[in-house]
């Protein structure tokens, strides 16, 4: 069980990290509560994602458009209003976008499969 009080995010004083893709930038603004990852991420025009993951997640995008691809060669766009959910070990996927995005991701152990 996870324990997370009211928790009222103003994300204008979250600072923004910087992650470097195999094209563009990626700027995260995180917030790590117990067992819960929130972040807002913006990818750069024309960014690719360095590696492939396979974490869960709950993404909506906020803005923009982008592209969820899967390692076994399928696509996803999607665009402002649209969300995807996988958990843990499911999907091997990475992000890309031509325009660039501001996303909101959710991820944390509520994501694991259970066995």
């Amino acid at each position: 069980m996870y324990t997370i009080p009211f928790t009222n995010i103003d994300w204008s004083n979250v600072p923004k990290t910087e992650h470097k893709g195999d094209k563009g930038m990626a700027y995260w603004q995180t917030l790590n509560l117990d067992g819960l990852r929130v972040r807002i991420v913006e990818y750069t025009a024309d960014y690719l994602a360095d590696h492939w993951c396979e974490k869960g997640h709950i993404v909506h995008c906020l803005e923009g458009e982008f592209i969820s691809e899967m390692a076994d060669g399928q696509e996803f766009i999607l665009t402002k209003g649209m969300t995807y959910i996988v958990s843990d070990d499911l999907s091997s996927h990475r992000s890309k976008t031509t325009s660039g995005v501001k996303l909101l991701i959710i991820d944390g152990g509520f994501l694991k499969p259970k066995l």
